[in-house]
């Protein structure tokens, strides 16, 4: 299938990393938002880092040598034919290695290959060499979430970064979870947190029945991030907002909050703020253990549910 003209007129000149564009300097277009850092550029950066991505260590065989980067700026662009493309920066190896029918892998990482991502990025990292499985004659990361290998097709100027658009050869993917990366770190995805809420309810109620009642006027903090977790508590009436990493997490009456940090006693790693005036049923780490100790039953169904949690971690 012939791509359209457009893409023909937009790719980069031979030989990529010296761009025709380089030499006309752009003007500087970028507003930054009122009380903003004054370097436009590092605001378009930590701008760009909330936009939460998976990542993938991308790789190549040159010569029997395999060369590899880490890299999130990757996406699908259609699926027939099936093509990706990837944005690699042109003053890495990597850009000058690419060209039009060269094949290049995609290693999607799991969420326990932090460290493999952090070598291929080139902040160095402990542990063993990776490993690697060579399909169609391209390198592929071993014990990665998904693999695909693309054969460049096309390639474009994007600024200081270069486009590769890759017609995909081969994919496979596995069970796991991925590794994250937002704001400039590795994040993991998590399943719903609320420990207790999974607790059948005639184990649940005796733990709710040891709670005290407490009133919040609108913006007061139930719980705050650092301090020691020794209560959690149920929202009654009203509602309530998580803070954590500069994000909003609404709570509705019906849900726990605070239920993981009273396990071990903290610290709190969100703040939880009355939005209105919130009547929550507060349980204490001393009461809650003092019903744990009382009943079996409700310890074992804990346990299980915090095996459950792990087995999904892991």
């Amino acid at each position: 299938m012939e791509p359209p003209s457009e893409f023909a007129m937009a790719s980069a000149p031979e030989g990529i990393g010296e761009s025709l564009w380089e030499e006309v300097p752009l003007p500087e277009l970028l507003e930054v938002a009122a009380g903003a850092d004054s370097d436009a550029a590092l605001e378009f950066r930590k701008t760009l880092g909330m936009f939460a991505t998976g990542v993938t260590v991308i790789t190549t065989l040159v010569d029997e040598q395999i060369h590899g980067m880490t890299a999130n700026a990757f996406m699908s662009v259609s699926l027939q034919p099936p093509l990706i493309v990837i944005s690699v920066d042109r003053r890495a190896r990597m850009n000058n290695l690419l060209r039009e029918g060269v094949r290049f892998g995609v290693s999607v990482l799991e969420e326990r290959q932090s460290v493999l991502s952090d070598r291929f990025a080139g902040r160095g990292g402990d542990g063993p060499d990776p490993d690697f499985e060579l399909v169609h004659d391209t390198p592929l990361v071993e014990g990665a979430l998904a693999h695909l290998v693309a054969g460049v097709v096309r390639s474009y100027w994007g600024g200081d970064h270069s486009l590769f658009l890759g017609r995909v050869e081969y994919v496979r993917y596995g069970e796991g979870t991925p590794l994250l990366f937002h704001g400039g770190s590795y994040g993991r995805v998590a399943g719903n947190p609320r420990v207790f809420s999974e607790l059948p309810p005639e184990l649940l109620q005796p733990i709710l029945d040891v709670g005290v009642e407490r009133e919040y006027e609108d913006g007061e903090a139930i719980m705050r991030v650092g301090e020691p977790g020794d209560a959690m508590a149920l929202v009654v009436e009203g509602n309530a907002v998580i803070e954590r990493g500069g994000r909003k997490i609404p709570v509705a009456p019906g849900e726990l909050v605070g239920e993981i940090a009273v396990l071990d006693g903290g610290p709190r790693t969100a703040t939880v703020v009355a939005e209105g005036r919130a009547r929550v049923l507060e349980i204490s780490r001393t009461a809650l253990m003092g019903v744990l100790e009382a009943d079996p039953k409700a310890t074992s169904a804990l346990i299980a549910v915090l095996a459950s949690r792990f087995r999904e971690s892991t």
